[in-house]
């Protein structure tokens, strides 16, 4: 794989920014020099600096994106760039520009549609050990609920297929929106890879927007509900298990009393336990409804995705669908009468 072949690409970088003045100047120069064939656009985020001056005048593509959090960022970024390959970077300088090339090579080579770049020295900084800690957990949680496709979830260094970019709902409005991407890969079993990079330092005078304690409880409801969504079965019986080991905790003195006296004197306690065990039958029910629907679901996903033509060795496919059957037996007659009169 060379550097020509990244010419025959549409590339666009993706820098979506909040109050990154301080860097994302160099970091706009840094990828133009590593792909100078890709178009390179910074987002924005109402930030109150001079990032959007600076920016411009590093030679980026400048766009406003007033709703405040990255997972909009990205939705609108998705939406707005038609590309080949996007390559998503954070504008603070701690993703090298450098091995952007990286990302789209083995995008290529791998027949990929996510390359995550996972970090090394993430716990360097000891101003952010307590981040890398929760990062820790979170990585071990998700691969409990969802499976052992990434180890590093939170990367924001990615590079993705087009088809990916065009089948991603986006639904997350803030910095669980890499968790999202996540997920949708490993719901609908898509080809990832994962590339070791080093994560640098931000420079003095920029300063990490992720709140430890907020945006972490904003990630762990995105875990509850992404697994609702797309595992509600297990996610429902495990309400219902719940609710029915507190239904049995209120039944068994009860019970107790019943079989030693045979009579029952603690008849609200009684009621209350048997309405629990109801409520635990029904969660149950509705999880293995549920399950179908996401499953219904799942699959409509799936053919949108097998909708958009996929990118091969560096060219998109603009073929059309294959003819149908009865289309290839229509026109077989026109082409044997065609033979028979040259």
């Amino acid at each position: 794989m060379t550097d020509g072949l990244f010419e025959s690409l549409d590339i666009a970088v993706l820098l979506p920014c909040y109050n990154e003045a301080a860097t994302i100047g160099e970091v706009v120069a840094g990828f133009r020099a590593a792909l100078p064939s890709a178009r390179i656009y910074v987002y924005d985020n109402n930030s109150k600096d001079q990032t959007a001056l600076r920016a411009a005048l590093a030679g980026a593509i400048v766009v406003r994106e007033p709703r405040q959090g990255k997972g909009h960022v990205v939705r609108r970024m998705f939406s707005d760039i038609d590309a080949d390959i996007y390559l998503m970077a954070d504008g603070d300088g701690t993703y090298a520009p450098a091995d952007g090339p990286d990302l789209i090579r083995t995008l290529l080579t791998e027949g990929s549609d996510m390359v995550v770049g996972t970090r090394r020295g993430v716990t360097d900084d000891a101003g952010r050990r307590g981040h890398a800690f929760g990062n820790s957990v979170f990585n071990s949680l998700y691969k409990t609920i969802f499976g052992k496709d990434f180890t590093d979830i939170f990367s924001g260094y990615r590079a993705f297929s087009r088809r990916f970019a065009k089948s991603f709902p986006a639904m997350s409005g803030g910095f669980e929106i890499e968790t999202e991407m996540s997920v949708h890969a490993s719901v609908l079993k898509l080809p990832v890879t994962e590339l070791a990079l080093d994560y640098g330092r931000r420079p003095e005078g920029s300063h990490s927007k992720l709140s430890t304690f907020r945006d972490g409880a904003k990630i762990l409801s995105m875990f509850a509900m992404l697994m609702k969504e797309t595992q509600p079965f297990r996610f429902f019986c495990y309400l219902s298990g719940l609710t029915l080991g507190v239904s049995l905790v209120f039944m068994a003195p009860v019970l107790n009393e019943y079989f030693l006296t045979g009579l029952v004197t603690r008849m609200p306690t009684w009621v209350l336990a048997m309405a629990l065990m109801m409520m635990a039958l029904m969660i149950f029910s509705a999880g293995v409804i549920l399950d179908s629907v996401a499953r219904g679901r799942a699959e409509q996903k799936r053919f949108h995705y097998m909708s958009i033509a996929p990118t091969r060795d560096g060219i998109r496919s603009n073929a059309g669908p294959a003819p149908l059957p009865s289309e290839q037996a229509e026109t077989l007659p026109a082409k044997q009468e065609s033979r028979k009169r040259a």
